[in-house]
């Protein structure tokens, strides 16, 4: 394991890597709502997707981890289950609350997408990847 800085280095390349698949996500979404998908079928594809991709992503690129156990994978996957269903419950509370106007939808996107953010990178920083931490990114042990 690598350990790739403190915590402005790693909100850096976090906000990079996440720059990175918010275009795939929103370019999946808006594909999919281009083909007359269901608008909320289409924000849960297009989050998958994307949340994918930022694992990979964040796990090397932003905290340095070349591998990962159980305990790490099952850590992502509550957080990103717990902020899909965030992300896709903002995204429909903005849509309910925003008036009908011509960029609505990428709008409640963006409102979606900024709060799931949020909640990604402290739950990646302090339980998945456990920086700082006993048996986390950037602690050694010893003995």
């Amino acid at each position: 394991m690598v350990h790739h800085g403190g915590a402005t280095r790693q909100a850096t390349r976090f906000v990079l890597v996440g720059a990175l698949c918010a275009l795939l996500d929103y370019g999946v979404y808006g594909a999919l709502l281009a083909f007359g998908v269901w608008v909320h079928a289409a924000k849960a594809a297009s989050f998958t997707l994307g949340t994918t991709a930022a694992f990979f992503l964040n796990r090397r690129f932003t905290f340095g981890i070349s591998e990962g156990g159980v305990r790490q994978v099952a850590g992502f996957a509550l957080l990103y289950l717990s902020t899909f269903a965030v992300n896709v419950l903002v995204n429909a509370l903005a849509l309910h609350l925003l008036p009908p106007f011509r960029v609505e939808f990428a709008v409640a996107w963006v409102v979606a997408q900024g709060t799931a953010t949020a909640v990604n990178f402290v739950g990646l920083r302090a339980v998945v990847f456990r920086v700082g931490k006993p048996g986390g990114v950037g602690c050694r042990v010893v003995g």
